[in-house]
């Protein structure tokens, strides 16, 4: 039964890419059939794995960067940081991504990490362990349908703003297992000014039932009609947005 899934996966990862390409050509991004609004200075930061791509002119030392998600390799973070010279927050409630956290960053009075997870509101909630026990990545939203899991702290975006006393974020970034869906609603709900957002819709590779291109496309719309562009997919379910009010957007038509 599980080679038979892997067949299953293996075919949908395929034809979603090669659906992903045709729309690339277009400027188009698949599933949501938004336009891409090309960009003129990306560059990637971090690993192989864990890497980014963000604007290379918009942040500065001054900036206030958000990393929410950290795992076991916080590259992205890390070379942010040095590009930058700017102050990294990072989150993550997960036992063994706190461990490795708080040994890499011991020492730098830059990165500020603390144990909690992004929600709906302040609590305390299940994350439900990956199947592969050799993956660091829990899910609120329990996205690998498991059993075991550890109760983890949570808070909403904007009270971990104004504890840090921070009135906007210029950079906020997520791969939080399947909360993005929740926790970009909330951004919209709060109107929290962040200038650049990168996110993973975890379901592009493990979706929960038929319907999740229909909800990665809704959270898509959404932050457009919120007042984002989207200016770099990967075809591997990893986004980034831009306020409009950035003025460095590059005309599709130049």
């Amino acid at each position: 039964m599980h080679y038979i899934f892997k067949i299953k996966n293996k075919i949908r990862k395929t034809y979603n890419l090669n659906i992903w390409r045709l729309y690339k050509l277009f400027n188009k991004d698949f599933p949501s059939k938004q336009n891409v609004n090309l960009y003129n200075h990306l560059v990637r930061l971090g690993g192989k794995y864990a890497g980014w791509t963000v604007p290379s002119d918009v942040l500065d030392k001054h900036s206030i960067c958000y990393c929410v998600g950290c795992g076991e390799d916080i590259s992205f973070d890390l070379e942010l940081m040095e590009t930058y010279g700017c102050d990294v927050y990072g989150f993550d409630p997960t036992p063994r991504a706190i461990d490795y956290v708080t040994n890499i960053v011991k020492g730098n009075d830059k990165y500020h990490f603390s144990p909690v997870g992004l929600w709906s509101s302040k609590d305390e909630v299940k994350f439900y362990e990956p199947s592969n026990s050799q993956h660091v990545s829990h899910s609120v939203t329990n996205l690998q349908k498991t059993k075991k899991y550890f109760i983890g702290q949570v808070d909403r975006l904007i009270n971990i703003a104004k504890l840090n006393g921070h009135k906007k974020i210029d950079f906020l970034k997520m791969d939080i297992e399947g909360a993005e869906y929740t926790v970009l609603q909330t951004i919209i709900e709060d109107s929290i000014d962040i200038d650049i957002l990168c996110v993973e819709f975890d379901e592009w590779q493990l979706p929960v039932d038929k319907r999740y291109k229909a909800r990665i496309k809704e959270a898509i719309v959404s932050l457009i009609n919120y007042g984002y562009r989207l200016i770099y997919h990967d075809g591997d379910g990893n986004y980034t947005f831009m306020k409009n009010k950035t003025d460095a957007i590059k005309n599709n038509d130049s």
